[in-house]
Parts: structure tokens; sequence; C-alpha cells
């Protein structure tokens, strides 16, 4: 997706407002996809920001923890019920994006 859905989805919101990536159609096209059945997986169990899947390496971010939620995985939301975990593993490296994870059960 590359785009931070909520401000909960970004460390700075207000600072990033006129950026690609949580601009205002981003957000709503994100709204509109979801309101057509779809879950964000790790919502389910993470309610609370300061849950990042990307930092700018420019400027050493990911240390700092200012960082974007990029990366999802969506259900429709019948298969709510099969959703186990759903993680971002942060400490893993190599890129400026981390993998995240979702764990099904049928």
């Amino acid at each position: 997706m590359n785009t931070a859905h909520k401000e909960i989805d970004l460390a700075r919101p207000k600072k990033n407002e006129t950026i690609s990536g949580f601009l205002p159609e981003e957000r709503a096209w994100m709204d509109k996809f979801l309101a057509a059945g779809y879950l964000d997986t790790f919502r389910i169990f993470n309610p609370e920001g300061g849950n990042y899947s990307w930092w700018s390496l420019r400027t050493d971010a990911r240390k700092k923890n200012v960082g974007w939620r990029l990366d999802y995985f969506f259900v429709s939301e019948n298969l709510r019920e099969n959703v186990r975990s759903a993680l971002i593993y942060p400490e893993i490296t190599g890129s400026d994006h981390c993998p995240v994870g979702l764990e099904l059960e049928f």
C-alpha cells in the first residue's frame, strides 16, 4: 500500500499531511477499501500507535522509532475468526521496510 492510513500509523502525522503516503486522497481510498468489507489485521490486535514498518534510512529513524506503518495484511470480514495474529518485525533489518506477518488458522 505504501500509505499510512490513520494518524496512529506514523510518528509525525501533522508534519506529513502533504507528503505522499499520507495524503487525504490516499487515506480516503483506504477508507473505501476497508468499508468494502476488508479488515486491517494488525489493528485487530494492536489498536495503539507506535508500531511501524518503514523508517527513513537518511535520518537513522529506526533507532528513534520515527516511522510509518506502510505494510499491511488485509482479509475479508468473513475471515476475521481465522486470524490468529498479525505482527510487525522491526528487529529484522536489511531494508527501510521490515517484514510483517499474519497467522491464519482454518
